[in-house]
């Protein structure tokens, strides 16, 4: 029964994205702790939701990751590209520095917003 789930999680991980362009995307990490050779340790779910052209929102992508660093997000933001991924106009985000600078190498043109709230002493 695994193995037949496995199946499916790799076919919709590598499936392509098809239905775009995506104008907005979100991207997030999750902490998780798993079991790994006898030990606990944590790692990372990093999660790409958008909207497609039809306006669904759907899950775009996920990957685990050791670690929520600029070369994660890097690899996980070219995935989707290889797959199809286009015409991202905004990214909503945490502001993660790793993330910040993976979205600028890889999707220049799009606009980035995050979830913090403004610095009261930096807004107008």
């Amino acid at each position: 029964m695994a193995r037949h789930l496995d199946e499916q999680v790799t076919a919709f991980r590598n499936r392509p994205l098809d239905t775009g362009p995506y104008a907005f995307i979100w991207v997030d990490a999750l902490t998780q702790k798993v079991r790994e050779g006898g030990r606990i340790i944590n790692v990372h779910a990093l999660i790409a939701a958008g909207v497609n052209a039809d306006g669904h929102r759907e899950i775009l992508g996920l990957d685990v990751a050791a670690a929520e660093d600029d070369a994660g997000w890097l690899a996980f933001l070219r995935s989707l590209i290889a797959r199809g991924l286009s015409g991202v106009q905004l990214v909503v985000s945490d502001a993660h520095a790793g993330l910040v600078d993976a979205i600028g190498a890889v999707l220049p043109c799009a606009s980035c917003t995050t979830g913090r709230a403004p610095d009261s002493a930096n807004s107008t």
